[in-house]
């Protein structure tokens, strides 16, 4: 393993630098997206419930790989031009929204409701009752399976490696098919996997300790 490593650091690193950016901007977007379709599921319009409902159980239900294959296949076909890295980005933000957004769902539906009482009966609106009392409280509560979602996001990054992706795992598969030393290969690839993922579980246990029992 350490003969792969120092022979195929550049590749590596390349690959760990793809994982990253990949993993930076679909847990940004997963974020963001997960949270609008959770909004949209406790919804007092029963058409925006049925919206964010049917988004989140369609893409729960459809494998990740299927999903990002057809952003790399059916969108450059019939739309834009867009490379492996792109595709495998968006296929993974899309897929990870609907898990977070059952997550943040899930969180708001823990606040008690007189909390949205409350602040509805000092003047508030709606959305500003949501945005500063119920979301802040309701990330608070679901910082650990938030945290085991970005995990996995960073882990099932490895779906860019069948679309070109020249990820890690895109990387590894090069390697392997060149060194003909896949054991050695895809041990190394794990280790950079750690590198990534272990900090980011020490740093959702501190936030945990830090917020959840404040």
């Amino acid at each position: 393993m350490i003969t792969i490593i120092t022979e195929h650091w550049g590749e590596l690193l390349s690959g760990l630098g793809y994982t990253l950016g990949s993993s930076v901007i679909a847990l940004i977007g997963s974020l963001v997206i997960g949270t609008v379709f959770a909004l949209m599921e406790i919804s007092t319009y029963k058409w925006v419930r049925g919206i964010g409902r049917t988004y989140v159980e369609i893409i729960r239900n459809i494998p990740l790989l299927v999903i990002t294959m057809g952003f790399y296949v059916i969108v450059p076909t019939f739309f834009v031009k867009i490379d492996g890295f792109t595709a495998g980005t968006i296929g993974l933000m899309i897929y990870t929204s609907a898990f977070i957004a059952e997550t943040i769902r899930a969180g708001i539906e823990a606040v008690s409701t007189g909390q949205m009482e409350g602040a509805r009966s000092v003047g508030l609106t709606y959305s500003q009752a949501m945005i500063h009392i119920i979301l802040p409280q309701a990330v608070k509560m679901v910082i650990p399976p938030l945290g085991n979602q970005f995990i996995n996001l960073v882990k099932n990054s490895s779906v860019l490696a069948f679309v070109a992706g020249f990820d890690l795992m895109y990387q590894g598969k090069i390697i392997a098919s060149t060194t003909f030393n896949t054991f050695d290969t895809y041990l190394a690839v794990g280790v950079f996997y750690l590198i990534i993922t272990m900090p980011l579980s020490y740093l959702m246990r501190y936030l945990e300790k830090k917020w959840v029992t404040a």
